[in-house]
């Protein structure tokens, strides 16, 4: 179903339309034809909407549709919860009243209330990766590869008393897996209010694009996670790093946004928030200091981040340092270049645990282990695809479940003490377990590698402004007597 759906992109991208705005289109139109299937059945039946929104449309005639549904689409935008999410700033792209009626005639050929949520849910979340795939559209920052996500949520096991929360949520991906984990792994003796915990209450996120909110909630409607009319979203839209949280999470899945946030004259700027340890323009460090906010006392996280987080100095050094004090940082998953949508970018997953602090002041990391499917992986390329099958062996050795100590060293797997961590040159995580192995030489694209060489030498640049800023400000006079403010009300 998802390939028919696809290929009429094809077909709008004459009109203009990107995969991105037509995959909106379709995220609406489906929500209209689920409510009304919703309302019809003979058991049970829900209106979602309060009046048979799908049916005005469908069965009003070609010329009149495109009046009517952009009628729809303003209305239901006004409405509050999920609805109103679902629906918010939501625009017809499609101007073209034939090309509009044939797309309805798309999503009416399939069934979307059907008792299977895994099955309707899967069509949607082809019709994101088919997106995303596509690089043109800059859609890959919204979406976390899907085996990967479950080689990580395999990994945490998230269980029913847990708080999960993805400050960065794009479309879903973290939260659906985990939902369907302990969907799939519930233990015996689970309370009805346990169960009910998974409706609301258990899962949360955050996405600061409306756009990309409305999939994500589509998607979480999908597959069962929430209702269309839900009163309360589970989706918030806006800036997570904004003010510290207020709420707080025993589980912390997220891939932030890669990149530097600019402001409009082009400037990044920093979070001056006092639970941070650190300012900087860097977001993806921000955001690790916003998941250490996040996390209760005994919480768990894993994070994916770009390479420059694991080696830039100046604020980098400083979060490294002090995350390694606060956290048990115990694992860390190299992945090969072009894992990610943008070319040449190499990733990681790093996890790690906030317990309470410890008594003696020290360290609360004692061995950082890091899996290297990076040196063993294929020359890079623009994209390198990996299947569930190719993180089985780094699952088996994380041992789910199984006390760290249990862990055993292989070619790929490494631990490395904390003493030695932070003896190295600005604490760099950038870890190498073991040489590629004997084969063949494989050339690698210039433009991967050109690319990691730019990423370090722009992690340098900044950090070194960074520092150049900060001895400017110090040295900077105030007043008539060069008086100092106190910081608060400088801001």
């Amino acid at each position: 179903m998802a390939k028919v759906l696809w290929s009429f992109a094809d077909v709008l991208r004459e009109n203009g339309i990107s995969g991105t705005e037509y995959v909106e289109q379709l995220a609406c139109l489906i929500l209209l034809k689920l409510a009304h299937e919703q309302s019809h059945r003979p058991l049970n039946p829900v209106d979602v909407i309060g009046y048979d929104a799908w049916g005005q449309i469908r069965w009003t005639d070609r010329q009149n549709q495109l009046p009517v549904y952009e009628h729809t689409l303003d209305s239901l935008a006004r409405r509050p919860g999920n609805l109103g999410l679902l629906f918010r700033r939501a625009q017809n792209r499609v101007s073209d009243p034939a090309k509009l009626s044939r797309l309805i005639d798309l999503v009416d050929l399939y069934h979307w209330s059907g008792d299977d949520s895994t099955s309707r849910g899967a069509v949607f979340e082809d019709l994101l990766a088919r997106l995303t795939a596509d690089h043109k559209t800059g859609a890959g920052q919204f979406y976390t590869p899907r085996p990967l996500v479950e080689a990580i949520v395999q990994c945490v096991q998230p269980g029913v008393d847990d708080t999960i929360i993805d400050p960065a949520c794009g479309t879903g991906g973290f939260l659906i897996k985990s939902f369907e984990y302990l969907v799939n792994h519930f233990p015996p003796g689970v309370t009805p209010a346990q169960r009910a915990r998974l409706d609301q209450g258990a899962f949360f996120g955050t996405e600061l694009v409306d756009a990309t909110a409305r999939l994500a909630t589509m998607n979480l409607v999908l597959h069962g996670m929430t209702r269309a009319d839900a009163a309360d979203s589970l989706i918030t839209v806006g800036d997570a790093l904004a003010r510290p949280p207020t709420q707080h999470a025993t589980l912390v899945l997220t891939t932030p946004p890669f990149g530097r946030r600019s402001m409009t004259t082009g400037d990044t700027y920093a979070y001056y928030r006092p639970d941070f340890w650190t300012e900087t323009g860097n977001r993806q460090l921000n955001f690790l200091q916003h998941v250490y906010s996040l996390l209760e006392t005994n919480g768990r996280a894993a994070v994916v981040v770009p390479d420059n987080v694991l080696f830039e100095g100046g604020a980098g050094e400083r979060v490294r340092r002090l995350l390694l004090d606060a956290c048990d940082v115990h694992t860390l998953l190299r992945l090969p270049a072009g894992v990610f949508y943008a070319t040449g970018v190499k990733t990681n997953v790093l996890f790690f645990d906030k317990p309470a602090p410890r008594p003696d002041g020290s360290p609360s990391t004692k061995q950082l282990w890091v899996y290297d499917l990076r040196s063993h992986s294929p020359a890079p390329t623009k994209t390198t695809t990996l299947v569930g099958s190719d993180y089985e062996d780094f699952v088996s050795a994380y041992r789910p479940g199984r006390p760290r100590n249990e862990r055993v060293e292989s070619p790929l797997f490494r631990s490395f003490s904390v003493e030695d961590l932070l003896a190295r040159d600005r604490i760099s995580l950038d870890l190498q377990v073991a040489d590629p192995p004997d084969e063949p030489f494989a050339p690698v694209e210039p433009e991967a590698d050109l690319h990691h060489m730019a990423q370090e030498i722009a992690g340098e640049l900044r950090s070194a402004l960074e520092e150049l800023t900060a001895l400017t400000e110090a040295l900077r006079p105030y007043g008539a007597h060069g008086d100092r403010p106190d910081r608060d009300s400088a801001k």
